[in-house]
């Protein structure tokens, strides 16, 4: 009895030990972080005293420094540590033989956020609005100047990065051989952003226009950007798009010869389905799925065909629905690629999910001001999510489909 008692107490005592080792290492952790604070700000003042003795000589003294420097008083300025904007008392600097004033190196160094405001840009974007930021800004009581106003000046700045990086990407850098576009509903107009598939299967957001509807004109104008920023077409490119008529036309007359176009399987099934009976619907859906399903042209185009008489006798209308871009339906099938690439490529989901991460962002915005804060902020989304894009299930075989494009292309005959 007496020995399980002893056991008991021991450990009791370890525990005991063991705690009073953490509670030691955090009170330690906690009180060098705290003084990472103070210690940053005399870091400051012994490079700025430095600066100051190297250009007029020690205090007091009339001997060292360069010739016609003297200290001129002090005056109050601001500086960043981090992304944290702090009043400091900064000596001045006057040179007589020029009669102007020196500035200090040490000074308009500290004068911008660290990284450029990406701190302040991945807050903003995640949801901490301008108007809550200085109340979750880090503790440094000497900072100032994070009012909303402040915060919302430098967001736009960082965004605007954000947009110009975006848009004058150079993208020769990079070898596609696939590319999604589609439209995106943004308060009252239309987004229409393009999503590159490289060879190796990643998807790289190329950019996006503005526009009321998917119109062959303004389409047009952005595919020819895409092209003079460095896209290549010359081994071929599969174009997967919902079907829009302007999109198609747009595509092929800007990419002619260059490039082949898969329809979106659901858009196609869901635009043909949407001329039956609601009692039908489920049921031809079903039917339609089964026959998109089949692993070889041959057989999902005589699966297709067999629905087409029946399909004639309910709806004439949705029978027209279906023949419209049918055999842009079944490129990849054409292609001898369907059962490896179909689950990736048969629809515009990888460029839809894109669109849903976007809109993870964009929708904690309740008014938009302008066009441009609409771009700015598509732009940082883009830029922000593309490193966590996973590769297209089905990526060993992009080399396959490179070849089969440059066959169906006849771009093989062309090089030989």
């Amino acid at each position: 009895m007496r020995r399980v008692i002893r056991i008991g107490s021991k450990r009791k005592s370890k525990a005991e030990t063991r705690r009073k080792e953490f509670t030691e290492s955090f009170n330690t952790r906690i009180e060098m972080i705290q003084a990472l604070i103070p210690i940053g700000l005399m870091a400051v003042a012994d490079q700025l005293e430095e600066e100051v003795v190297r250009l007029t000589g020690e205090r007091y003294s009339r001997q060292g420094g360069l010739p016609g420097h003297y200290r001129w008083g002090s005056q109050p300025t601001s500086i960043y540590l981090s992304d944290q904007k702090i009043r400091i008392d900064a000596t001045r600097v006057r040179n007589s033989l020029k009669n102007e004033e020196v500035p200090l190196q040490t000074c308009q160094a500290l004068k911008s956020p660290r990284e450029a405001d990406e701190g302040l840009l991945r807050r903003i974007l995640l949801g901490l609005s301008c108007r809550n930021y200085e109340s979750c800004a880090e503790a440094i009581p000497e900072t100032f100047g994070l009012s909303s106003s402040t915060v919302s000046r430098r967001f736009i700045q960082a965004s605007s990065r954000k947009l110009k990086e975006l848009v004058e990407r150079d993208l020769s850098a990079y070898d596609f051989v696939g590319l999604f576009i589609d439209g995106k509903s943004f308060a009252d107009d239309e987004m229409i952003i393009a999503l590159g598939i490289t060879l190796t299967g990643e998807k790289i957001p190329l950019g996006f226009i503005q526009a009321a509807t998917e119109n062959e004109r303004v389409l047009k104008s952005f595919l020819n950007r895409l092209l003079g920023r460095g896209l290549s077409i010359e081994e071929g490119l599969l174009c997967i798009i919902d079907g829009a008529k302007g999109l198609c036309s747009a595509i092929r007359k800007v990419f002619t010869g260059r490039a082949l176009i898969q329809r979106c399987q659901w858009h196609k099934r869901e635009n043909v389905v949407s001329y039956l009976p609601k009692s039908q619907q489920a049921t031809w859906r079903r039917r339609l799925q089964k026959a998109y399903e089949k692993p070889t042209y041959a057989e999902a185009t005589t699966a297709l065909n067999r629905l087409k008489p029946e399909l004639k006798l309910i709806n004439e209308s949705a029978l027209a629905s279906l023949e419209e871009g049918f055999e842009e339906t079944l490129t990849l099938h054409r292609l001898g690629l369907f059962p490896h690439l179909g689950i990736s490529l048969k629809t515009t989901n990888c460029i839809e999910s894109v669109m849903s991460l976007v809109s993870q962002y964009t929708n904690k915005v309740d008014y938009w001001k302008n066009s441009s804060q609409k771009h700015r902020w598509i732009a940082s989304a883009l830029l922000e999510i593309e490193p966590r894009l996973r590769r297209i299930k089905g990526y060993r075989y992009l080399p396959a489909l490179r070849n089969a494009l440059k066959q169906q292309l006849c771009l093989i005959k062309e090089a030989a």
